[in-house]
């Protein structure tokens, strides 16, 4: 086996040197260009939940999750154990999708999957009756807003109905005692 030399050690003088070139060489690169990651992630804004940044960084808690819950499945056989690292799993899988083409598959998002993705409805479909076909917390733009429980209640017909309170019935005594 080589033995390795020694480096001599610099003085303050050539590192202060090393670094201004070391500047140089960073500002003379170009940035990247992401090739592999879909246009409208690459678009994003930063501030963006999610953009391209804050999805690798979700990747990457995620991924530390997943080897955590991995280790725990070498000792126990835990149902609940499996079941969230199937789910820790899939998340790591399709926020990967999501970067490389750009379609989002998970209903939820976020570094823990904390926040719910919302509809949006481009095109207003028709039943048989003529009537439009809404899904509850759907955003419309014919609306301008989301159609909420209230509203399908009220297109529906449905209201609410008012609830009697009984009267409670009297117990018999026994004329035993």
């Amino acid at each position: 086996m080589a033995i390795k030399k020694k480096r001599k050690p610099l003085s303050e003088v050539q590192k202060q040197e090393r670094r201004e070139r070391l500047a140089l060489a960073r500002e003379k690169k170009a940035k990247p260009k992401y090739v592999s990651v879909a246009a409208n992630v690459r678009e994003l804004e930063d501030e963006d939940p999610l953009s391209l940044k804050n999805t690798r960084k979700h990747i990457k808690t995620n991924k530390d999750e997943r080897q955590r819950l991995r280790i725990v499945l070498r000792r126990s056989t835990d149902r609940k154990t499996i079941n969230r690292y199937n789910i820790v799993d899939t998340y790591i899988q399709n926020m990967e999708y999501y970067i490389r083409n750009g379609i989002w598959l998970d209903l939820f998002y976020g570094e823990q999957q904390e926040n719910k993705v919302g509809f949006k409805s481009h095109v207003l479909a028709y039943d048989s009756d003529g009537m439009m076909k809404r899904t509850v917390n759907c955003f419309y733009p014919d609306i301008g807003g989301l159609y909420t429980q209230e509203m399908q209640n009220t297109d529906m017909g449905v209201f609410d109905k008012v609830v009697r309170k009984r009267a409670k019935k009297k117990k018999k005594k026994s004329l035993l005692t």
